[in-house]
């Protein structure tokens, strides 16, 4: 079947150019936050607006109204739970995963590399996209809350960015 009728695909287009606008007007209100570098919770949020704005524009019997009320909750929610991940360490601990050391040194450290499911030819990788040619220049590769790498050159004696990341040696 090509299509149901020719009200079907008018609802669709009045209702997903309506929805569009309403979600992009409340994640654009929402704050930077709501749209920056993903864990595990703003993963399971961006699936939840796309659920809701596929059942907006495909469902007859979902209201315009509930769709925005629905984005409406999720944006509020999502605002919620990082304006208290800010305040509260607990929270952040469990919203967010910490960052984890990989490599120290110059030195790989397998039982992180296991645990955290990376292979040492994606550290090598990282790495050389950074133009190091040697593990031993290297103070530390960090996994970063979203997935990413952060690669530390071994310079001077400070370490404070490393203060968070599990796996530092803390001295002092």
């Amino acid at each position: 079947m090509l299509f149901d009728s020719g009200s079907a695909l008018l609802h669709t287009l009045v209702v997903g150019f309506l929805a569009y606008v309403a979600l992009v007007l409340l994640l654009r209100f929402s704050g930077k936050r709501t749209l920056s570098k993903w864990n595990a919770f703003d993963l399971v949020v961006t699936v939840a607006f796309g659920s809701t704005l596929a059942t907006a524009l495909l469902s007859k019997d979902t209201a315009l109204a509930q769709s925005v009320l629905a984005f409406a909750l999720l944006v509020a929610l999502q605002w919620i739970i990082t304006a208290l991940s800010v305040r509260s360490p607990t929270v952040e601990r469990w919203v967010k995963a910490r960052p984890r050391l990989l490599l120290l040194r110059g030195k790989l450290q397998q039982d992180a590399l296991l645990q955290e499911r990376v292979t040492e030819g994606e550290i090598r990788a990282t790495l050389r996209g950074q133009g190091i040619t040697a593990l031993e220049d290297v103070e530390a590769v960090v996994l970063e809350t979203d997935g990413s790498f952060s690669v530390i050159r071994s310079r001077g004696s400070s370490s404070s960015t490393l203060a968070d990341v599990q796996g530092y040696p803390q001295i002092g």
